[in-house]
């Protein structure tokens, strides 16, 4: 009866030793997940995904997320290169390729790339122009993530797209970009209505042409004329004549009397 007392406690306190070493060496990594794994101070590799065992006590385990992070870069005023002050503001997307380096390279990596984002973002301003910055912002975002990428290799970081998502303009500036606008809405304007008057005039000189040249088609516009005015409904109609036309006509009429050069009908 007194062995059943002196190892009852011992059982329990066994017991308990058991769950806590399984509880301690037990880990279970997600699938976008992996467990960095320290033996003693010394790196041991990354493990997972799954469920993998570590040793209490000699084993420490830090765990890295490989998923793609969304980092919004804060509005950075810069200069460009043509001395016009912009703030603009930017999206990066990055994720973890390498997760031993990530840990051992760096200390926080997420901040150290939203810096490494800022600086970058400031120093690619400050060698475009306004007008680049408008409208090549393909080849600006392509050049960002270029240079962030390449800095950012070492710390076992991808980055995979920055974008410019907002560019905030002086107000000056932002008038005398509508001012210039508008003029050259008016350029166009003006080049449009004297293509169109050059294109007129072309067409008048060459119908002027036929007319002159082939018999007959000057009494026909003539006669479209007046059927055009005849059209509007008024009483009295004027349209001239050659004299020679009228001539044979009314030559019985004129009594010696010269032929005039036109005629009027009524209703």
């Amino acid at each position: 009866m007194e062995d059943l007392f002196t190892t009852f406690p011992v059982l329990i306190i066994a017991i308990f030793l058991l769950l806590w070493f399984l509880r301690a060496s037990l880990r279970i990594v997600k699938e976008y997940e992996r467990g960095v794994i320290f033996r003693l101070g010394r790196i041991s590799g990354a493990k997972g995904p799954g469920l993998f065992w570590i040793i209490p006590v000699v084993d420490e385990m830090q765990l890295v997320d490989l998923r793609v992070v969304t980092l919004d870069v804060p509005s950075q005023e810069a200069i460009t290169k043509d001395n016009v002050t912009v703030k603009v503001n930017a999206v990066c997307y990055f994720r973890v390729f390498n997760p031993i380096d990530a840990v051992v390279n760096i200390s926080n990596y997420l901040i150290a790339t939203q810096q490494i984002a800022q600086t970058t973002l400031r120093s690619v301003l400050g060698q475009s122009e306004l007008d680049e910055l408008l409208s090549e912002r393909d080849q600006i975002n392509l050049q960002l993530q270029q240079i962030i990428d390449e800095q950012t290799e070492p710390w076992g970081i991808k980055v995979s797209v920055v974008e410019i998502k907002d560019v905030e303009l002086p107000q000056t500036m932002q008038r005398a970009m509508a001012r210039q606008a508008e003029a050259e809405r008016e350029k166009r304007a003006k080049i449009i209505h004297a293509e169109g008057e050059l294109q007129a005039s072309q067409q008048l000189a060459a119908a002027a042409k036929m007319m002159s040249t082939e018999q007959g088609a000057l009494q026909l516009r003539y006669l479209q004329t007046l059927t055009e005015i005849s059209a509007e409904h008024n009483s009295t109609i004027i349209f001239p004549l050659p004299i020679e036309m009228l001539s044979a006509f009314m030559g019985n009429q004129t009594n010696g009397r010269p032929p005039t050069a036109g005629s009027t009908l009524r209703e």
